[in-house]
């Protein structure tokens, strides 16, 4: 379902009610009611009230949801422990830029993706499909990753990453902290785990991603995935407003709520 196209279609159709009933109909019931003697005021039509009701609000849903902040909802875990399975997050739509709702066509340019951004983009194999990951390379970096050592490299240059011990509640798994450019995350490393390496160069206007839970996760390593067009960018995750999962898998986190992304 596209939401975005059916906010758009809602909106559209209520503003035409109202307006309609602005310019023409409004007038010939006051007409009509002219012309009666001892006529009552005339009533608007259910739709038109319905109408001017959700038209501000339709609106201004599709203000904030198109051009300011959307929310997602994690569904997996290829990006803890940034990221958990239940956390929803709300995505900042003009970091990289302004676009059009449905169209997805780019208005107003304002930034860029920048190495180690959390991002939302479209799969490129399925656009009806939301993916969250982080940027690992941008156009023209050469990437490398060697699964033996969990090592990652960009431009010949090993990223600086160190152990910091065993991860509480996942068995032969340590986390770690990786310094990839302003951003200094943690991400997961699970030994005798394996995992999908090599080179990869990224082209103009593409984007490489990989999750911070590297040994499983299905990011631009992956026939399906790969390089993320520019155009398919949704935008950069800034921070968590709600954890929940069903009871069966532990409920709600509420410690998360107010995290900020990084």
């Amino acid at each position: 379902m596209d939401f975005a196209l059916i906010l758009v279609l809602l909106t559209a159709t209520a503003g035409v009610v109202w307006l309609l009933d602005v310019l023409l109909l409004r007038r010939a019931r006051i007409d009509a009611a002219a012309a009666a003697i001892e006529s009552p005021p005339p009533a608007e039509p259910v739709i038109v009230e319905y109408a001017k009701s959700f038209f501000p609000i339709l609106l201004l849903v599709l203000v904030i949801r198109s051009f300011l902040f959307e929310p997602f909802r994690i569904p997996s875990e290829s990006m803890m422990p940034t990221l958990f399975k239940g956390d929803f997050i709300f995505v900042n739509k003009f970091a990289y830029g302004l676009r059009l709702p449905v169209l997805n066509t780019k208005i107003l340019k304002i930034g860029e993706p920048k190495h180690g951004d959390v991002v939302v983009f479209r799969l490129p194999s399925d656009p009806s499909i939301d993916y969250i990951k982080r940027v690992v390379g941008l156009p023209g970096d050469v990437v490398e990753y060697e699964d033996s050592s969990k090592q990652l490299k960009i431009n010949g240059q090993p990223v600086e990453m160190q152990l910091l011990g065993a991860y509480e509640g996942e068995p032969f798994t340590t986390i770690g902290r990786e310094k990839l450019g302003e951003h200094d995350h943690q991400l997961l490393v699970r030994r005798g785990a394996v995992s999908r390496g090599g080179r990869y160069v990224v082209p103009p206007g593409g984007y490489f991603m990989m999750g911070d839970n590297r040994d499983n996760s299905r990011d631009s390593r992956f026939e399906g995935v790969e390089f993320v067009p520019e155009e398919n960018l949704v935008g950069r995750a800034v921070g968590i407003w709600m954890n929940w999962r069903w009871p069966s898998e532990g409920g709600p986190q509420w410690s998360r709520i107010g995290k900020g992304v990084d």
